[in-house]
């Protein structure tokens, strides 16, 4: 066996025991799924009955928004498990075995990966239920959840790269929260960008996530020839822009992640 298939069985091993982790910490996988409905029902029945859109309903509108909530949300747990791992002595003990160095983070991402996908699915049922359509074709439609699962892998790594900078979860858990904040609240998520005032409203069109919103609602048919379109470039390309956000994101950040974790385990 060479290098890079030892290096993914060892993820996927580690993907594994991650996967069982949460299924034995049910409240792990609750939070992120239950808070995302809950903004579902308050905002589609609360605010959307007092929020109006031309030419469509504020619920479809949503949607896109709420999914991408839910993967920033849900790639916290990447560093928060990481940092709880450091502070336990797991990763000393990996080191003693015949594994390759990224298998920890590679298998990480993964698990966390397919916890994002079952948050996802959950809040598509719960949007079809209050009334979200995909009104795009089914190759577009299946290209938005694509689009945001890689996100949430790419965005994972992010995540993990604080956590091995900062070591304990309490830190973590504060630092994650002010700087997940403001790029879901400080975006077009919930609003229309071009109802912000001036220094706001630049923030959220070159706001990464402003972008992997619209391109999902493009991509979900969740859009209306009667809404203003777009003036900021990333949000006129919304689509590829979210893409490349991804790549990008993992060009920079599995490098750092995996330099940050070597240093760690080498202490």
């Amino acid at each position: 066996m060479n290098a890079l298939q030892l290096a993914v069985a060892d993820g996927m091993t580690i993907a594994r025991r991650n996967a069982l982790k949460i299924r034995r910490a049910p409240d792990l996988l609750g939070g992120v799924v239950m808070l995302p409905i809950v903004f579902v029902l308050l905002f589609a029945y609360v605010f959307g009955s007092m929020i109006s859109l031309p030419g469509m309903s504020y619920g479809e509108y949503l949607l896109p928004g709420i999914f991408v909530m839910t993967i920033v949300s849900s790639a916290q747990i990447t560093g928060y498990t990481l940092t709880q791992d450091l502070q336990k002595g797991i990763f000393d003990r990996f080191r003693t075995l015949p594994m390759s160095p990224s298998a920890v983070l590679t298998g990480q991402t993964v698990a966390d990966v397919i916890m994002n996908l079952t948050s996802v699915v959950t809040m598509a049922l719960v949007g079809l239920a209050v009334g979200w359509r995909v009104r795009s074709s089914p190759v577009e439609g299946a290209l938005g959840f694509l689009m945001l699962l890689l996100f949430a892998y790419a965005f994972s790594w992010v995540t993990a790269t604080v956590a091995l900078s900062l070591r304990t979860p309490e830190v973590f858990n504060n630092v994650a929260t002010i700087l997940s904040f403001p790029l879901v609240f400080l975006s077009n998520a919930f609003v229309e960008s071009t109802r912000l005032p001036g220094p706001l409203r630049v923030v959220a069109e070159w706001n990464p996530v402003s972008t992997l919103v619209q391109g999902a609602r493009e991509l979900f048919g969740n859009t209306s020839p009667a809404m203003p379109v777009p003036s900021a470039w990333p949000l006129r390309h919304a689509v590829p822009v979210s893409f490349a956000w991804s790549v990008v994101l993992l060009a920079v950040f599995v490098p750092l992640a995996t330099r940050l974790y070597q240093k760690a385990v080498s202490r």
